[in-house]
């Protein structure tokens, strides 16, 4: 089959990573393979064969693709051959269009459930690292060729990983799994207060905005991001102003809302008295995580959302102020929903068109243009980009 093929052998990725450093583009760890062979379905009852219909590209690719990848996170991605993509709108053999929701906990790895699994987060299964009957050796489809990803033209998942979608729209299908993300990490927060701040308003962001605003329709959000191009996706989505980064954002929001501003010395970012309630980070810096900090009030959260890296931060401010600092990752069965599966709401909301992601899927290539579609995901705003599609199979028809 075709797919594009990631090979992690060490060599490869220490010249990738070490390409990537001084500014050169190598593409040394992906190519396109007609070769490949498809995945096999394991042998367990309920593995079905999936053809792809659209598949997005997520930051969490990107940053395998430029060996940026955090190496803590390495010890349960072990596979040495990925097929990535696991933001996936595809067609069973038997015509049934589904989104999947990736994650492979115990239940598909064949063990007794773990704690994790037993407390209703398989999305923090105690055993990724071990592959069971499903001969995965990662904690998600998209991240090892053995059972296939996305960015091929076929790949296996279990029937309990399937959402049946109908004639849901290809373009918001395809955010079936970064709207749950999304929805998961604002289910985080149990609202205390009226005031939000969404730092990275990118695929990730502008969907926590939309599923903040839907859960609580009279909140105040703020978004912080740079440039002209996402001010106008933020407010489609349900900000109430776009703010471009930097200290100036706590000057302007103690302006709106009433605050006082206390500058610290010898440091850039003042600390904003009175400040909001909630601040969701979607990129994960040491500068936007220590401004989120600065933004809260006392006894507020910062809820980190997205993938993983090491930054250098002053956490002074978590002591000093009370404050929680929530990571959130994946998503599952939600105590917040009555344990619904995060997924099963996502669907839910898109089949609804007022729920606002209508043109957030910028640009769609087939898998011979990986290379564009990679590059173009990888510089977003600065490619007019939100979410970038490869279509692994054009005999496929797009809904629209």
């Amino acid at each position: 089959m075709h797919a594009i093929l990631t090979n992690l052998a060490v060599p490869r990725y220490l010249l990738t990573k070490a390409a990537h450093r001084v500014g050169i583009n190598a593409g040394a760890l992906l190519s396109l393979r007609d070769d490949w062979p498809e995945p096999k379905l394991p042998e367990a009852p309920g593995w079905v064969r999936l053809r792809p219909e659209l598949t997005g590209i997520c930051g969490s690719d990107v940053g395998v693709a430029q060996a940026k990848s955090s190496l803590v996170l390495s010890a349960f991605y072990t596979a040495r051959h990925q097929i990535l993509g696991h933001e996936i709108v595809a067609v069973t053999d038997s015509g049934e269009r589904v989104v999947v929701d990736p994650i492979v906990s115990c239940v598909h790895r064949g063990f007794p459930p773990c704690r994790s699994c037993q407390d209703g987060f398989p999305y923090v299964c105690e055993r990724f690292d071990q592959p069971g009957v499903s001969g995965c050796h990662a904690p998600a489809l998209g991240f090892d060729a053995a059972l296939g990803g996305g960015w091929g033209e076929v790949l296996v998942a279990h029937e309990s990983q399937l959402h049946p979608v109908g004639d849901l729209p290809s373009r918001r299908a395809v955010l079936a799994e970064p709207t749950s993300i999304a929805l998961h990490a604002a289910l985080q927060w149990k609202r205390r207060g009226d005031r939000a701040v969404v730092i990275g308003p990118g695929t990730i962001g502008l969907l926590v905005i939309a599923a903040l605003r839907r859960l609580h329709p009279g909140l105040d959000i703020t978004a912080v991001g740079p440039g002209t191009f996402i001010p106008p996706y933020a407010e489609r989505a349900g900000a109430d102003r776009t703010l471009p980064p930097g200290p100036e954002v706590v000057e302007t929001l103690a302006g709106l809302h009433g605050g006082r501003v206390i500058r610290p010395r010898l440091t850039r970012v003042p600390l904003l008295e009175q400040g909001v309630d909630v601040v969701f980070d979607c990129v994960g810096l040491s500068s936007t995580i220590d401004l989120g900090l600065h933004l809260l009030r006392p006894s507020g959260m910062l809820v980190l959302v997205g993938g993983a890296g090491r930054q250098p931060v002053d956490w002074s401010l978590v002591w000093n102020r009370q404050l929680t600092v929530q990571g959130s990752v994946n998503f599952g069965p939600e105590p917040a929903l009555d344990g619904r599966h995060t997924m099963a709401q996502a669907v839910e909301w898109l089949a609804d068109p007022a729920y606002p992601v209508d043109g957030l899927v910028t640009h769609i290539h087939d898998l011979p243009e990986w290379r564009t579609a990679l590059t173009t995901a990888a510089a977003g705003p600065r490619a007019s980009a939100v979410k970038v599609a490869l279509r692994p199979n054009p005999d496929l028809p797009l809904r629209t």
